[in-house]
């Protein structure tokens, strides 16, 4: 397959035009200009990006991850998936001992079935100050025992595992993380700058929706916003509806290789208003924003990952080409760098994942693993 587009994004470059050859589900060949050949398929004035990587989503087409069964993960994925999210980490919010366990084990089978690329435990061992989504009476401490256990049901499917620094036992599990191969996070927490910086040297790597369910910045208490923006060996999760201003402010203050825009989505994405739930808990959805019912606590998003993308190249005060590269870094290469996944690059070699996006930035088509979807 020989596919010729006016703009290819590939990651590294932004050609014009480009064209993209394909055998199976990888890439054979790249290059800009006129193509090697007459067969090929000319897809016009649309742009050409890598498949699209969320590291962070709960959810979608009326389907929970942490509730569901294995046909609701395939739905909801599929529903990502047309959205332009080729590679999709489930993400769990807190749950009782048994029941993460059980839904570690069914989600790992999902992993090496090749469905979703991994799991992220975004609980329990969480603040009950600043649960957000999650039910604060299943909040714990770390217990080593557990731990273990999940890391052996999971093994390498457990992707990332977000922890509140200033639980007892936070420290200790980190380097058990880290030491296992997955990604310690850090997020949903009181901690104290002190407090995520000694975190940070035990091995974490990423912020949880940073601003989300913490504590703000205080110029006599910075806290764990700034412990998490100025070290360069953290990427920063950031959801689309922060105020772009503070977008612009975070990207200026750390840079284009460490933000990595995800959705947090839950199971109303892709669903009309109305009541829903995440985990245990009963969300509503007014105006396509989810809470916790009868709260004012936003319970992660109905976004997808084209709408992410679209917000970058909106907001980040960059030009034309410079805007576009950089959302390419911040909704595939980041993430996948972060969590240790293959690099969603268009690149000879790569997987045959990409979106084709037209002039307003709208999904038009998507190549998964060399075929459209």
């Amino acid at each position: 397959m020989l596919l010729t587009a006016d703009t290819v994004a590939t990651g590294r470059e932004v050609l014009r035009p480009g064209w993209i050859e394909l055998s199976g589900a990888s890439v054979t060949a790249i290059g800009s200009g006129d193509p090697p050949g007459t067969a090929r398929t000319s897809l016009g004035a649309v742009t050409v990006v890598p498949g699209f990587v969320d590291a962070h989503v709960h959810g979608g087409a009326g389907f929970d991850f942490s509730t569901c069964d294995a046909e609701g993960v395939a739905a909801a994925v599929g529903f990502h998936r047309r959205h332009g999210t080729t590679t999709l980490v489930a993400s769990l919010v807190s749950l009782g001992p048994v029941e993460l366990a059980l839904r570690v084990k069914m989600l790992s089978a999902l992993v090496r079935e090749g469905l979703i690329s991994g799991i992220h435990l975004e609980g329990p061992w969480l603040s009950v100050q600043r649960c957000g989504a999650h039910d604060p009476a299943l909040l714990r401490d770390p217990d080593p025992g557990e731990l273990d256990l999940l890391l052996s049901l999971g093994g390498d499917a457990i992707r990332m595992i977000t922890f509140a620094p200033e639980r007892p036992g936070a420290t200790d599990a980190i380097v058990r993380v880290v030491a296992s191969g997955a990604v310690a996070a850090i997020g949903h927490t009181e901690a104290t700058y002190e407090q995520t910086c000694a975190a940070i040297s035990s091995g974490a790597t990423v912020a949880t929706h940073l601003f989300n369910a913490m504590p703000s910045i205080h110029h006599r208490a910075p806290g764990p916003i700034v412990a998490l923006l100025d070290d360069p060996r953290v990427m920063v999760e950031l959801i689309v509806h922060l105020d772009p201003a503070v977008y612009r402010h975070v990207l200026h203050s750390v840079g284009q290789r460490r933000i990595s825009l995800i959705t947090d989505a839950m199971a109303a994405a892709g669903m009309p208003d109305g009541g829903y739930g995440i985990g245990g808990l009963s969300v509503d959805v007014i105006d396509r924003v989810a809470r916790v019912a009868g709260t004012e606590t936003i319970a992660g998003s109905t976004a997808t990952m084209d709408r992410v993308f679209r917000y970058s190249v909106t907001h980040s005060g960059l030009s034309e080409d410079a805007a576009l590269a950089l959302a390419v870094q911040q909704t595939s290469i980041n993430t996948a760098r972060a969590l240790g996944l293959p690099s969603p690059e268009l690149r000879v070699g790569a997987p045959g994942n990409l979106v084709v996006l037209d002039a307003q930035l709208g999904v038009e088509a998507v190549l998964h693993n060399g075929s459209w979807v």
